[in-house]
């Protein structure tokens, strides 16, 4: 089990379990701080996750390499953005789309299918039928605007931004459960439930009203793909390099 710990506003790790109950044997973990795992509802002290440890008395040892600290405000993990804002953001990602879509569609035909379209319904041919007629013509077109929009999403979340344009104009940005900038797997993975729900008419229902109530405004891909929307661009949460000090001790 990986452990967070958190100390004057600050978030280090993550540890192994064993090194944390080391360092509260040792002394060099206080007992009052506070530490967080995945599955964890909220932080808690080290001395009611670890009360054997955090009761015994310290004993010199050595304590196993500690891991580079990373500078990411504990509070931040919290600062999630809400619905509205989500929201907004992915109208400003929609009417960027707007663009390759309209190219796409120019470019394979779909104004002569819209206009076969109505012609079948100005001369008295049954609507479903002209309709399904018309789905099966621009259905390349459609496929192709999907599969754009969904590269969109996957690379611009894993990029260096952590955010698409829309999201990046909202000072929002897209994270693992630590907060830190996912890969491109987890995007595209994040993104293929969005994909998926398109391709289904579920979104927005399915992926983003999931915002509205769950704990961290999570939505549907968001809880498949363990990651968070916060508040904040990427730019400003840097991670520092660990102290060129004694490794085998930990330092807050």
């Amino acid at each position: 089990m990986e452990i967070w710990i958190g100390r004057d506003g600050e978030r280090h790790g993550p540890y192994q379990e064993d090194d944390v109950r080391q360092w509260l044997l040792s002394g060099q973990v206080s007992p009052q701080d506070l530490a967080w795992y995945e599955g964890l509802a909220d932080w808690q002290p080290l001395s009611v996750l670890f009360p054997n440890e955090a009761h015994s008395t310290p004993a010199a040892s050595a304590a196993s390499p500690m891991p580079p600290l990373l500078s990411t405000n504990v509070a931040t993990l919290e600062d999630c953005a809400g619905f509205w804002k989500r929201f907004a953001a992915w109208v400003i990602d929609y009417l960027i789309l707007l663009v390759p879509i309209f190219v796409i569609a120019l470019s394979m035909g779909a104004t002569a299918a819209f206009e076969h379209f109505m012609a079948q319904i100005q001369g008295g041919t049954v609507p479903t039928l002209a309709m399904e007629e018309y789905a099966r013509a621009v259905r390349p077109a459609t496929m192709w605007a999907l599969l754009v929009g969904y590269l969109y999403y996957a690379f611009f979340e894993c990029s260096s931004w952590q955010a698409t344009p829309g999201k990046l104009a909202l000072g929002l940005r897209v994270t693992d459960l630590e907060g830190r900038r996912i890969s491109l797997g987890r995007s595209l993975a994040r993104n293929a439930v969005r994909l998926t729900n398109a391709l289904t008419a579920l979104i927005p229902f399915v992926c983003y009203l999931a915002v509205a109530w769950t704990t961290r405004k999570q939505g549907f891909h968001d809880l498949l793909a363990k990651t968070l929307v916060l508040n904040g661009r990427a730019s400003e949460f840097k991670p520092t390099q660990a102290s060129s000090g004694n490794r085998n001790s930990f330092s807050a």
